[in-house]
C-alpha cells in the first residue's frame, strides 16, 4: 500500500515561488539530497506510488502546499541520460526547488497545483499523525491550533493513513 509523507520547504523557498508565478503550477518534480536543508527522500522510505506534500511552517501556521505522487526516483547525475526531452525541461522549470547538494530526482504525473494559501485547520493541526518503525507521533509544540515551532515537521515523515487521508481531501477541496 502507498505512504504519503510531508517536506518541509523554507519561507525564503516559498516566498521566490509565489514572485516567480510557481503559484498554480501543478508539480511533476521534486529534488531530495544528503543534507539537512534538502533531505534524501529514498533514505525517508520514500517509493513509487507514495505521495509528497509539501509544507510550510509559517506566522505559527501550517500550510499544504500541495501534493504529488512519485512515479520514478532516478540519481541526480543521470538526470540529462534517463529523462526525455519533456521531463527534462520540466527539470529546468522546477529548478527552483533545487538545492546545492541534490542526489536525486523525483518524477510524478501532474499533481495538485501549488497553492500557498492552505492552511491546515487547527483541529487537524492538533491530531496530525506521523508514523515510523518505532510507533505514531504526533506534531510537537501545538499549543491552541498553533505551530509554535517548526522542529517536528523538519525533513521527511510519513504520514499516518488517517491524517494522509485528511490533507489529501484537504488538498482537494482547495483545487476545486
Amino acid at each position: 500500500m502507498p505512504n504519503s509523507y510531508t517536506t518541509l520547504w523554507t519561507n525564503d523557498l516559498c516566498r521566490y515561488l509565489e514572485r516567480s508565478g510557481y503559484g498554480g503550477l501543478r508539480l511533476t518534480m521534486l529534488f531530495g539530497g544528503p543534507h539537512q536543508s534538502l533531505p534524501s527522500f529514498e533514505r525517508a522510505g520514500v517509493k513509487p506510488g507514495d505521495t509528497i506534500y509539501p509544507v510550510r511552517a509559517f506566522r505559527t501556521r501550517l500550510h499544504v502546499l500541495g501534493a504529488m505522487e512519485v512515479s520514478r526516483i532516478i540519481p541526480y547525475e543521470d538526470a540529462g541520460a534517463e529523462l526525455d526531452d519533456e521531463d527534462y525541461a520540466k527539470l529546468l522549470d522546477w529548478r527552483a526547488l533545487k538545492a546545492g547538494g541534490v542526489s536525486e530526482v523525483l518524477l510524478g504525473p501532474p499533481g495538485s497545483p501549488l497553492a500557498f494559501d492552505t492552511v491546515v485547520p487547527a483541529d487537524l493541526l492538533a491530531r496530525l499523525t506521523f508514523t515510523s518503525r518505532r510507533g505514531e507521533r504526533r506534531l510537537k509544540h501545538v499549543e491552541d491550533g498553533r505551530l509554535m515551532r517548526s522542529a517536528s515537521v523538519q525533513g521527511i515523515y510519513r504520514l499516518a493513513a488517517d491524517s494522509a487521508a485528511e490533507l489529501r481531501q484537504l488538498v482537494l477541496d482547495r483545487s476545486r
